[in-house]
């Protein structure tokens, strides 16, 4: 599954080639409390139909109204919501935010058509606009660039951002390699055992047949990566933990009850590992929503994955469950209020 972000580039070039006028519209700054983050795109139709999110709803409501009373936006402009009190209740923004945006008119689809191939190559890109030749180009971007303006030119990253390797090809692996994917995670599934890896058919995702500890060194895990291992064997799930355990990655769990988790940890104080680097695995993995389907497991791995990636307490663990302290990577975290800035 693409991202949101992707989706609303994909649906505004299908309107384009339907002959429908199309805007891009992209959150530039905000202050205060913002539900959408600087980057953040909608497209929007002539007619008034959307895709994606600025904010809540209230200002593509005004956006849209706009549109359907015969606004056209000729070039790339800024406009910004919630400058006064009054303004700021008007478009629901009760936490004094402030939203900045860019509407831009889609006059050619070349670059989307480019983004939307590489991307689909695992290739992380970056589009800039600038405001005042109104050009569009596009350039590699690297893992960890994040949205950026400088009052004239604005910066988007597209692509996956972050990286999941999942040992093991089982049932639990393939949901939550779909939910992953929906959560812009490019995902990697290893699995060396020939009964697994013929059947692994997840679209979107990346498969090796390889040793999974070769493949977490080919992979040179970095802060924007996470690391589950699944498989219930000891031998390969052992295996990837001794390499991932010494890497930066910023989540790394297994799978197992809490008396196997703590037999794990014996077994992996018998190599080169300090005491500090078992103490970062996460087992039993996930968090505790009494889940029993693989569906739900996948749920609960995912969300301590979230917790951990945004420096989130993990107070819905079981009793006696190994939780690493400490945040655990260099990464922006994002608004949480229920409000709007522009």
């Amino acid at each position: 599954m693409d991202s949101l972000d992707l989706q609303v580039l994909s649906q505004a070039r299908e309107w384009f080639r339907e002959g429908r006028r199309v805007w891009l519209v992209t959150v530039i700054e905000t202050w205060g409390s913002a539900p959408r983050p600087p980057g953040a795109l909608l497209c929007l139709r002539d007619d008034g139909l959307v895709v994606g999110s600025v904010s809540g709803g209230c200002v593509e409501d005004d956006l849209i109204d706009r549109v359907r009373h015969g606004e056209r936006v000729g070039q790339a402009s800024l406009i910004t919501y919630g400058v006064s009190k009054e303004e700021a209740a008007r478009f629901g923004l009760p936490c004094g935010g402030t939203l900045r945006l860019v509407q831009e008119p889609l006059r050619d689809i070349a670059w989307v058509d480019e983004l939307l191939e590489r991307t689909a190559r695992h290739e992380l890109v970056a589009r800039t606009l600038d405001l005042e030749t109104q050009q569009v180009t596009l350039a590699p971007a690297t893992r960890g660039e994040a949205f950026g303006f400088d009052g004239r030119v604005a910066r988007s990253v597209y692509g996956p951002r972050w990286r999941l390797l999942i040992i093991g090809a089982g049932q639990l692996s393939r949901v939550l390699a779909q939910m992953a994917l929906a959560l812009d995670f490019e995902v990697l599934c290893c699995d060396p055992r020939e009964e697994y890896h013929l059947t692994w058919d997840v679209p979107g995702t990346s498969f090796s047949k390889g040793m999974p500890d070769e493949v977490v060194t080919e992979m040179q895990l970095d802060p924007h990566s996470a690391v589950v291992a699944v498989t219930h064997d000891p031998k390969l799930d052992d295996l990837v933990l001794l390499e991932a355990l010494k890497s930066p990655a910023f989540y790394i769990g297994a799978l197992g009850s809490r008396g196997n988790t703590a037999k794990r940890k014996e077994r992996l104080a018998m190599f080169d590992l300090a005491p500090a680097e078992i103490d970062r695995l996460h087992g039993p993995i996930g968090l505790d929503l009494g889940g029993r389907t693989p569906a739900e497991i996948a749920v609960s791995i995912l969300a301590e994955m979230i917790a951990v990636r945004n420096g989130v307490t993990l107070v819905q663990k079981k009793a006696g469950s190994a939780v690493p302290g400490g945040r655990a990577a260099e990464v922006p975290v994002g608004p949480v209020c229920g409000s709007v800035a522009r």
